[in-house]
């Protein structure tokens, strides 16, 4: 049996990462909001904490999988700080850079240690064990959270050294640049189909040629059978916002991400 984990989150990332920590021989300790999320994961041997300090274990590792900053400051109460002598919290939330490192100053003054760790990853991605990780922290605690993080999903790690805000900058980068491929690719494949061409076929000479990147190709396929769009979901008006505001803080130009932002709103 190896190391107990605390969990905080099981969302559509959260509760797949979760089971593979199971899987991978971890004991895990869960907190959701909705209880009924956790049951898949307690006829697992999951364990259930009635609160997110609840999931702590002094000196332990905890990991949090919310929506952004404000949920994960929200958990961090003094009960939840003074559990987390000692130990880890690994955030994989898209914040904001100023809160990776109001929380990495918070949890110091309380003895304990902040890993910064957004994720890539659709939620098939993480039941595969195939997500990306860019991750910040001390030396000690990336050591000892790295082999968490592999067990949790974590195909590709990417450490960014340990000067906080740089993996969410990274990963607010990743989605501005998601989200232009998958607004170009809605409406490129929209046009090919009207001019009666196949947009599979379309797909799969350009993936295989000028536009290899997995983005296109996975997005590009479920775009073409209609299986998805991004306009159904409320991540990219989240993230683009906050890419908006970090280009807003330096005085840099950034039509593109206004204009995704307006097509994100409508």
């Amino acid at each position: 049996m190896r190391e107990r984990i605390g969990w905080i989150g099981l969302g559509r990332l959260g509760a797949p990462m979760a089971a593979n920590l199971l899987e991978s021989g971890y004991e895990v300790v869960v907190y959701n909001r909705s209880r009924e999320k956790a049951e898949p994961l307690v006829q697992n041997g999951a364990q259930i904490a009635e609160s997110p300090a609840g999931t702590v274990e002094k000196g332990g590792i905890v990991v949090s999988v919310l929506w952004d900053s404000d949920a994960t400051e929200s958990i961090v109460t003094p009960e939840f700080l003074k559990r987390m002598e000692g130990g880890i919290h690994i955030c994989m939330c898209t914040g904001s850079p100023e809160a990776a490192r109001r929380l990495t100053k918070l949890h110091a003054e309380h003895g304990s240690a902040y890993i910064e760790a957004p994720v890539f990853g659709r939620a098939e991605a993480a039941a595969a064990r195939q997500l990306a990780i860019p991750y910040a922290g001390s030396q000690a605690a990336k050591e000892r959270v790295k082999p968490v993080l592999t067990a949790l999903g974590g195909q590709t790690l990417f450490d960014t050294g340990e000067a906080m805000g740089i993996p969410t900058v990274i990963k607010q980068f990743g989605n501005f640049l998601i989200i232009s491929a998958g607004r170009s690719l809605e409406e490129g494949l929209a046009v090919v189909e009207k001019e009666g061409a196949d947009p599979f076929a379309a797909m799969e000479f350009l993936t295989q040629t000028l536009f290899p990147a997995p983005i296109y190709r996975n997005y590009g396929r479920m775009l073409a059978e209609k299986k998805g769009s991004l306009r159904s979901s409320p991540i990219p008006a989240k993230d683009l916002g906050l890419f908006n505001e970090r280009a807003q803080e330096h005085d840099l130009p950034n039509p593109i991400t206004r204009m995704l932002l307006q097509l994100s709103s409508q």
